[in-house]
């Protein structure tokens, strides 16, 4: 059984619609696939498309990252 959405979730385009030569948005980071009809797909696959681009985003960010950077996780302390 699906689970209830409270909240619509949101489309993640910031409407830079270029695409990288493996085929991924350089605004959103989605592919074609997940771009192609957000509207129509079903709540289930839009969260986990969204923790995908979570995931891609912060690959992204460990990749520039710099040595003098602060850490990515917001100061908070890692229990686990």
């Amino acid at each position: 059984m699906d689970q209830l959405e409270l909240f619509e979730l949101p489309n993640p385009c910031i409407g830079v619609c270029q695409s990288n030569n493996r085929g991924y948005c350089l605004g959103c980071l989605r592919s074609r696939e997940e771009r192609f009809n957000w509207h129509a797909k079903p709540a289930a696959e839009r969260a986990r498309i969204l923790k995908l681009l979570a995931q891609r985003k912060m690959r992204i960010a460990l990749k520039t990252k710099k040595p003098q950077d602060p850490p990515l996780n917001d100061g908070s302390l890692d229990l686990f």
